[in-house]
């Protein structure tokens, strides 16, 4: 009986992770192009990367709009957006939910600034940040700091939506005195 429980935890482990694994696009490093892409903002207006060249752009992926985590990360964001353009930064948010959803989020949390409708996945994919959870797909909580050239200057696969703005923050900072 335990040898067929093990099995079955197994069976199900696989069907969830191989799936993510073959399917996933390796994730963009530091210090290569940003990959290029054009969304729908909660407003239903295109919004493309390349708009946002001679600025810093935070673009940061999360799972799902009105969940704790994602309302955490956002709100936090909202926060601090006069932060972002004093260091001459933008924040661009990436999920798989509709440019509906991302209104309605946005009404809700008070969020001014650009989310963006990935419904296809393809920009997720492109970014290494697609997650496939057996049939149901969703951005992964990933965050990449694109400098004002469009090269990706920071790649952030680890992160605690409480205190990731304060982070992304700090690494502006920085990045900021290494180049003066």
């Amino acid at each position: 009986m335990l040898r067929i429980l093990l099995l079955v935890v197994v069976v199900i482990v696989l069907v969830m992770l191989v799936p993510r694994l073959l399917s996933r696009a390796a994730t963009p490093l530091a210090g290569s192009r940003a990959p290029e892409f054009s969304l729908l903002s909660q407003e239903g207006i295109e919004v493309k990367l390349k708009d946002f060249r001679g600025k810093w752009v935070v673009l940061y992926f999360y799972p799902k709009d009105q969940t704790p985590g994602c309302s955490r990360e956002a709100h936090n964001f909202q926060v601090d957006q006069d932060k972002y353009a004093e260091r001459n930064a933008v924040v661009l948010g990436v999920s798989v939910d509709s440019v509906d959803s991302h209104s309605k989020f946005c009404t809700k949390e008070g969020l001014n600034f650009k989310l963006l409708a990935d419904t296809d996945h393809k920009v997720s994919d492109s970014y290494g940040s697609l997650t496939n959870l057996g049939l149901v797909k969703f951005s992964a909580r990933h965050t990449f700091l694109i400098d004002p050239d469009g090269k990706i200057a920071k790649v952030y696969t680890s992160v605690n939506p409480q205190r990731h703005s304060a982070e992304v923050l700090a690494e502006l900072d920085e990045l900021a005195k290494s180049t003066r």
